[in-house]
């Protein structure tokens, strides 16, 4: 499993009405993309619910690297975000863990993403093992909170670039619970084709 996602800051006066209607059009695109798991549509509307911007910010859940690869530079279909709004920078994190929620048969109207840099000193006893047992921890986490109701799916991915963690989860409630998110979405679309092979807990 591979996570992925770019976000496109508008501006503060920007229509989102114009995201909405891109999405209602063109979303369906990938819903039976070979290798994608999924796909989540999006976006924070400047005012609602506490953000600060306007943001189209897809995040994607791949089973296949290279499935991913040719989606962003051979032609697959990222051509179609730098013809309108440029090129913006794509996180990317190797998978840790994820899980199907109770919610996974309803439609997802809400998303949170927890982002967090990892402690320099995670390793304090000295044996090489404090990054394990800080993962397992997230580990542990993550699998409490999906069991939540009204969860659809919850994902864990590292950077290991810049040592850092990703949370994200799929809610079918209008609003995320999840407290501890640093940012809360609205779904616009999910295109799902291989959701049934992402892997189901930690991923070793």
């Amino acid at each position: 499993m591979y996570a992925k996602q770019y976000e496109i800051t508008l501006p503060a006066d920007y229509d989102m009405r114009i995201i909405r209607k891109r999405v209602a059009k063109g979303g369906h695109v990938l819903d039976d993309r070979a290798g994608l798991g999924l796909k989540a549509y999006v976006i924070r509307e400047r005012g609602a619910g506490g953000s600060p911007v306007n943001q189209y910010a897809p995040f994607y859940l791949w089973n296949d690297t290279g499935a991913m690869a040719h989606f962003l530079v051979g032609g697959g279909g990222f051509q179609n975000i730098l013809r309108d709004f440029g090129r913006p920078v794509a996180r990317h994190w190797t998978g840790i863990a994820c899980h199907s929620g109770p919610a996974r048969a309803a439609r997802p109207r809400a998303a949170s993403r927890r982002l967090t840099s990892m402690p320099p000193d995670a390793d304090v006893d000295g044996t090489g093992l404090g990054l394990t047992e800080l993962i397992a921890g997230e580990v542990e986490q993550l699998r409490r909170l999906s069991g939540q109701d009204g969860v659809h799916t919850a994902a864990l991915a590292v950077d290991p670039h810049h040592w850092q963690l990703v949370r994200f989860v799929v809610w079918a409630e209008s609003s995320a619970s999840d407290e501890e998110a640093t940012e809360h979405y609205e779904v616009l679309h999910l295109s799902a084709p291989e959701i049934g092979d992402l892997p189901e807990g930690q991923v070793w």
